[in-house]
């Protein structure tokens, strides 16, 4: 919405010349994986874009909250191919259960007693791990099979409920549903998978899993060691630029999947802005010379600002009224106002 404000021929060129609004933001999420942080634009005249994905980076962090690997330019949420035909589940337990449920109790001797498990943590409620259920069932009893038959691979399959076992998952920081963990020696082995959920490209998976820790047994101590330690830290950098319509309105950072439920119970967007502004950026010598006019001091007011979460499932909100100042420059030091016009934003 534009506010008249003095002189009213500014207005008629705003109308016209100056429709959008850009929005600069480079943001920290400290507990929130890049997969999950998409970016939406919400206002009044009805425009809902979600998952924007032009102008956007996103960097995932490491556990000292320093950029480690870039997770892609204008990159939508990859694409998971499912299994399209199964039978029910009852079915798939007449000859037996593959898939060993195992609960907080049973959890860490589970794991001492087998040196490869891969573990689907689920919720009864959430429609992907409905959907990876047969699935899941198939494939261990395949992966049964291929023991007896081909060669051993060694690895157990299990699943956990999430939901009877919610300080087991806490503790796990299992942040969506499903999430498929592979272990070894009773210690989480690589990142999370997150490829097709299919029979054939989870076996595939483990028997790659498998095939590399024999190479690794050349390998010497140190290199064995850095691989040993690669783990997917949750922390992503957001960064970039938006164009919105001027007019009152909403810039969401938001955590959602197009193939998870995600758990609410361990979602925290705590985050730090690292920087946001609304305009053409200024390049840095031209901020340093104008810093001196009082017009100019409040750019940029949640620059650096840290924004913790007490809880799990809070967020915060951050609300900014936006007043647009276009200047003419009769000299250098000697700018003339040539209008004003506000227009409320939440971020």
């Amino acid at each position: 919405m534009l506010i008249p404000c003095y002189p009213a021929y500014m207005i008629i060129k705003l109308s016209y010349a100056f429709r959008s609004l850009r929005i600069n933001f480079n943001v920290t999420m400290l507990d929130l994986q890049c997969e999950y942080a998409t970016v939406d634009i919400v206002d009044a005249l009805g425009t809902n874009s979600m998952n924007v994905t032009k102008n956007v980076e996103k960097w995932q962090l490491d556990a000292a909250g320093r950029r480690m690997i870039f997770q892609g330019r204008n990159r939508e949420q990859k694409a998971i191919h499912h299994e399209e035909h199964h039978q029910d589940i009852n079915e798939l337990h007449k000859n037996g259960i593959h898939a060993v449920e195992i609960d907080q109790a049973s959890f860490d001797n589970f794991l001492s007693n087998h040196p490869y498990v891969f573990i689907n943590f689920f919720a009864p409620w959430c429609i992907w791990c409905q959907r990876l259920e047969p699935t899941w069932e198939t494939m261990a009893e395949e992966l049964e099979r291929i023991n007896e038959e081909e060669m051993n691979l060694d690895v157990d399959i299990a699943k956990v409920d999430c939901v009877l076992n919610r300080n087991l998952c806490g503790s796990q920081r299992i942040q969506a549903f499903p999430t498929l963990r592979f272990f070894k020696d009773a210690k989480q082995y690589g990142i999370d998978y997150k490829q097709d959920r299919t029979v054939t490209a989870m076996l595939e998976f483990l028997k790659q899993k498998v095939e590399l820790e024999k190479t690794m047994e050349d390998w010497h101590p140190r290199r064995k060691q850095r691989m040993l330690e690669i783990r997917e830290h949750p922390g992503c950098m957001v960064s970039g630029h938006v164009l919105v319509n001027r007019v009152p309105g909403n810039f969401h950072l938001e955590a959602r999947s197009l193939h998870h439920n995600l758990n609410a119970a361990m979602t925290n967007l705590s985050h730090v802005v690292n920087h946001l502004s609304f305009g053409t950026p200024l390049d840095t010598s031209m901020l340093r010379k104008i810093s001196k006019y009082s017009q100019f001091q409040s750019i940029s007011p949640l620059d650096g600002g840290v924004f913790m979460s007490d809880t799990f499932h809070q967020a915060h909100h951050h609300y900014s009224k936006v007043v647009s100042t276009y200047f003419e420059a009769i000299s250098f030091f000697t700018p003339r106002l040539l209008g004003e016009c506000s227009i409320r934003w939440a971020v």
